[in-house]
């Protein structure tokens, strides 16, 4: 909930899958308007941050979205709110920046 919550309050994140927390598992997927999957990522690297940027065995998906690719965070039990908040203060900055 901490991470869909963080994602959906950020400016031009676009996020793919049910909102609804019961109805997914600990993968999110999501964009950021005006920048490539590839270069968030990378960027998000640089702040510590693990994610996977591409088509995620889905591009058939991708097409029907419009999108080229998505940027990927997958959360295990050994992630905590720590995690998140890394992740989420790594997105508002890269935006601030480069979006």
């Amino acid at each position: 909930r901490r991470l869909l919550a963080g994602l959906a309050a950020l400016p031009r994140i676009r996020l793919y899958g049910p909102r609804d927390t019961h109805a997914r598992f600990g993968i999110v997927a999501f964009a950021v308007e005006g920048l490539h999957a590839h270069d968030v990522c990378q960027l998000l690297d640089d702040f510590g941050v693990c994610t996977r940027g591409g088509h995620h065995c889905a591009q058939p998906l991708m097409e029907r979205f419009g999108e080229v690719a998505t940027v990927r965070a997958s959360l295990a039990p050994y992630n905590d709110a720590a995690d998140i908040d890394a992740l989420l203060a790594g997105l508002e900055r890269i935006i601030r920046k480069f979006a």
